[in-house]
């Protein structure tokens, strides 16, 4: 690795899937071998790389082609860029969409916190989406933040057509977590949970969340764990660091870390349709002890 980058590294137990890496964000230059390399060493066997924009969507999608069968991306636009939802955006998507290597459509929804577009923009461009992931028949990978009653409220409209969906990054309270499990949607849990200020009240409503819907992701390179033992120079997040999330779930969750791994990462080929391993050919190691490289 760079030295800038401390490698401190937590093995998983079994091999994971991170949900969620903006692996095409600039922090992520010129290093993707080894954020690779890395990340297997941690156990992190698949990455999605979360698109936020049609440029972002593309610029993964060939990033995937550089790495198959450990890449996928999903296509989308956050609702950040609302604004710049055209009337040849969802034919964009669409196409993209139609790539082996394109899992889910979004990341796409509501953020009524910083409001970088209006929004109606923001509902027209999450509309749009859902529709398309309506007629592709992929899953959904969901933004919200200070806009739950207005998202849920469409997505109720829709979820009947819908194959699935998973709130990324999910820091709500009880009221909205309670409102995306009653839609049976999935729930994305990153470094938010590891964060002793800001996520003391998803360490206590992380139990609550049914196994069989829970997804981890670092959604990096933000959100670096603030539980690491020993935390990078750089301060920048890395798919490496997600056993960090699992450590922290595992201290509140009624289950160990090598059920919560195995899990998680089942629920995750499930909902991606990504191949499904055999957990009889996993390595066998303690999974309680932690493997530092410093």
């Amino acid at each position: 690795m760079t030295g800038t980058t401390a490698n401190n590294l937590l093995c998983a137990p079994a091999p994971l899937v991170d949900i969620g890496v903006n692996l095409t964000n600039s922090r992520f230059s010129n290093q993707y071998e080894e954020t690779l390399e890395q990340a297997l060493e941690a156990g992190v066997h698949t990455l999605i790389i979360t698109g936020t924009s049609v440029q972002e969507s593309e610029a993964a999608f060939k990033l995937c082609q550089q790495y198959p069968d450990r890449l996928y991306f999903t296509a989308g636009v956050h609702p950040h860029d609302a604004s710049s939802y055209q009337k040849n955006t969802s034919a964009t998507l669409k196409d993209l969409s139609k790539e082996a290597q394109c899992v889910a459509i979004g990341e796409t929804g509501l953020d009524f916190n910083r409001n970088f577009s209006t929004p109606e923009q923001q509902v027209s461009a999450f509309e749009a989406q859902i529709e398309l992931a309506i007629e592709t028949g992929k899953p959904m990978f969901l933004h919200e933040r200070d806009a739950f009653t207005r998202q849920h409220e469409i997505l109720t409209c829709y979820r009947d057509d819908l194959s699935n969906a998973v709130i990324h990054c999910f820091t709500g309270d009880q009221k909205s977590l309670f409102g995306y499990l009653d839609l049976d949607l999935y729930i994305g849990i990153t470094g938010w949970v590891c964060d002793e200020r800001r996520g003391t009240e998803l360490q206590q409503l992380v139990k609550n969340i049914p196994l069989d819907r829970l997804m981890i992701e670092t959604d990096a390179p933000y959100l670096l764990p603030r539980n690491m033992a020993k935390k990078p120079k750089d301060r920048s997040n890395r798919p490496a660091y997600l056993p960090w999330v699992l450590r922290q779930i595992s201290q509140s969750y009624p289950r160990d870390e090598l059920e919560l791994a195995r899990k998680t990462g089942d629920n995750a080929r499930r909902f991606f349709n990504l191949p499904a391993i055999d957990h009889k050919d996993e390595t066998d190691h303690d999974p309680v002890s932690d493997f530092y490289r410093l």
